[in-house]
């Protein structure tokens, strides 16, 4: 047996992503792994740590044993705390050592893929979340999109710019869009018969729409919609910021055109945020 052929492409832009976070971070010099990033309290350092930590998790390492310090400011709840060990245990550190375990990490993470043989629908357990699981093709296509996001992450922070349209590109953009309709619905509280359009340009371009019916129930298309109740231009970059809480909005609100209904605009754009 081989891999299933619908997780392929997932397991593609995962490896095209981290890939590209491994030549990012292996010219460095040791001062620019201490780069402050947009992850609260995160540098780049903190930034890889995550990626490999979570990637030993997933081969089925065991998490190490780690007290972490009590002046995290950003360590505020039960899943930042869970998250922040496999960080805090490697900021001390080397950049060598830090390419090293990633180098391997990667390599032992791509033998693993290769010979995975499972059903996309095959349950495995979920590494952030105490006892969790999730099907094989979720958390396969919640790593693609995890670690696309902290390239771009590491990328913002060191200027190099890239990607953006990638395969782990497309992949963060249609898990971020389906989080939409509840953004809309449920979080900014939009009125039934109300109609949200997002046109978005860039290097990954789209335009969806999101209608809510009579039940307060809101769907997502990609038509077009006739006089709708707010919309939005921005580009994919600060979309994606925007959606994963890199920033907030008034941060950016250059970047940002919103038109129609100003107080449902600013209730959308103040639930967007949509990761942890």
């Amino acid at each position: 047996m081989t891999v299933h052929p619908s997780l392929q492409p997932v397991i593609d832009a995962w490896t095209h992503s981290i890939e590209a976070i491994n030549e990012l971070v292996k010219p460095l010099a040791e001062s620019d792994w201490n780069r402050a990033t947009e992850c609260p309290g995160w540098s780049v350092r903190d930034v890889v740590s995550h990626v490999i930590g979570v990637e030993c998790e997933m081969l089925g390492e065991p998490r190490p044993i780690h007290t972490l310090p009590r002046d995290l400011y950003h360590v505020t709840d039960e899943f930042t705390r869970y998250i922040e060990v496999q960080v805090d245990v490697r900021r001390c550190h080397t950049a060598l050592e830090m390419t090293a375990e990633l180098d391997y990490t990667i390599l032992r993470r791509c033998r693993q893929l290769r010979n995975e043989t499972r059903s996309p629908r095959a349950t495995v357990r979920w590494p952030l979340g105490s006892g969790s699981e999730q099907t094989l093709e979720r958390a396969l296509t919640v790593r693609a999109f995890d670690v696309w996001v902290h390239e771009q992450d590491l990328r913002r922070a060191l200027g190099m710019p890239g990607n953006l349209d990638s395969p782990a590109a497309v992949v963060a953009r249609d898990f971020l869009l389906r989080a939409l309709p509840r953004v809309v619905a449920k979080d900014a509280g939009a009125w039934p018969g109300s109609t949200v359009v997002f046109d978005v340009g860039g290097p990954l371009e789209f335009m969806r729409t999101v209608r809510v019916d009579a039940q307060g129930k809101a769907t997502i298309d990609g038509s077009i919609s006739l006089g709708p109740t707010v919309t939005f231009a921005t580009d994919w970059e600060t979309y994606a910021r925007l959606a994963c809480g890199r920033v907030r909005p008034e941060a950016v609100a250059d970047r940002i055109k919103a038109g129609g209904d100003a107080e449902l605009a600013a209730a959308v754009l103040g639930n967007f945020s949509v990761t942890p």
